[in-house]
């Protein structure tokens, strides 16, 4: 379990994420929701010790994020950070080199469901095999908790799906915590159990997805036009 208390952390003069008390649950598949701005990826990279907060605690299972923590988890950045050199196959080596979690035979298996080739070079592939790339060596780890920052983004629909395919193959329900920052809900609704909606640093509304559609009679997706329009965005 993820806990948050009253967590804030700024750059500068803005703040990214404002006072936050929050859970997330464990062995679930979370939505961190919200328009770009809102927090979410400050928000993971604080769960991946990646960037510290200014006031508050963060805990993992009652540890504080740390180097300890970071190599016990799969965190995948919106960016995109695969060396242009290297091929499928060496960045799943130079990827195996840091993990002791990894597992070859899933990283063969998913290569081949993403149709994805060992030779290929990362700088000559597309934009959508790239992040197919990305999620190949995030999933071929036996990693309890997994970080996915906006995995859809600016990708085409066909790969979309895919992408989607791949995080329902891999999960493990129960065992495995997955947490999914996007602000294209419409894509991954159907996969998730807990929601979070995010705007301007701050927790406007969180729950079980089944409860929050089972009180509303809405979709997520309506609900969440519906939070968000009430905060005038």
């Amino acid at each position: 379990m993820i806990e948050f208390k009253g967590v804030t952390k700024k750059f500068g003069s803005t703040i990214a994420v404002d006072n936050v008390t929050m859970t997330f649950p464990k062995g679930k598949i979370i939505g961190l929701l919200g328009p770009n701005g809102s927090g979410k990826s400050t928000t993971l990279k604080m769960i991946a010790s990646l960037n510290k907060p200014d006031q508050g605690e963060i805990t993992i299972d009652g540890k504080s994020p740390s180097k300890e923590t970071r190599e016990t988890l799969a965190y995948l950045p919106e960016i995109d950070y695969l060396y242009p050199w290297m091929t499928i196959e060496g960045a799943g080596k130079f990827m195996k080199s840091f993990y002791d979690d990894w597992n070859e035979e899933k990283f063969q298996s998913l290569m081949k469901f993403l149709n994805l080739e060992p030779q290929m070079i990362i700088k000559k592939i597309s934009k959508g095999m790239r992040a197919k790339a990305k999620l190949l060596l995030v999933f071929s780890r036996n990693a309890k908790l997994v970080l996915l920052d906006e995995p859809l983004s600016g990708i085409d629909i066909f790969t979309r799906d895919q992408i989607i395919d791949t995080i329902i193959q891999d999960y493990c329900e129960g065992e495995q915590t997955i947490i999914l920052s996007t602000h294209e809900i419409h894509e991954v609704e159907s996969l998730l159990d807990y929601v979070v909606f995010m705007h301007q640093g701050t927790i406007l509304r969180q729950g079980e997805a089944e409860d929050l559609r089972s009180e509303e009679n809405k979709s997520l997706v309506e609900l969440m036009k519906e939070v968000y329009r009430n905060e005038n965005i």
